[in-house]
């Protein structure tokens, strides 16, 4: 087990990347639902709007 977190050496460089790769991994899905929320709440509102000039 300790070599493979050893990474043959490299595990100085291989480590940050994953972690790296992970957290902006994680940014970019909450920006995503952030976004979809914030998309879904202008629809609501611009919706409602439309009805109440009918």
């Amino acid at each position: 087990m300790n070599e493979f977190l050893e990474m043959g050496g490299y595990a100085a460089f291989v480590w940050p990347a994953y972690g790296l790769s992970a957290g902006v991994l994680v940014v970019i899905a909450w920006l995503s639902i952030r976004d979809l929320k914030n998309t879904q709440n202008t629809f609501e509102k611009l919706s409602g709007e439309k009805e109440k000039s009918k």
